[in-house]
């Protein structure tokens, strides 16, 4: 007889879905269809050479994470996000006024709680 082992579930990544999915989903049946399926490539979406050089540079005048100095805390700052997404629009995409450096952890809830981490 095999034994048939049960895999840890985790939540659907719908901010606002409690349903439980198999570890390696990412949506529950009733969320994944809203979402996109072809999400172009990080290189198609302009985060390439040019943009690995320029955010190195931007995170190294601007170390520290904005968003943990809001709260008095020093951290830090691993990734530049754009303040507003550029949604594909090079001239917000290179705006340096619409660039801010965030720890990893800040970056990752900003992503999820303004696109629930997709790209629209």
């Amino acid at each position: 007889m095999q034994r048939v082992r049960n895999m840890p579930k985790r939540p659907c990544a719908d901010p606002t879905c409690t349903a439980l999915v198999d570890i390696k989903d990412r949506y529950c049946a009733i969320h994944k269809p809203l979402q996109v399926e072809n999400r172009p490539s990080a290189y198609q979406r302009g985060y390439d050479h040019k943009w690995q050089k320029a955010s190195k540079r931007y995170l190294s005048e601007h170390p520290f994470c904005a968003e943990c100095m809001k709260q008095g805390k020093i951290t830090l700052a691993t990734d530049v996000d754009h303040k507003k997404a550029h949604k594909g629009n090079k001239i917000l995409f290179w705006d340096m006024n619409n660039w801010q450096s965030l720890c990893h952890s800040c970056h990752s809830k900003k992503t999820a709680k303004e696109d629930n981490g997709g790209w629209y």
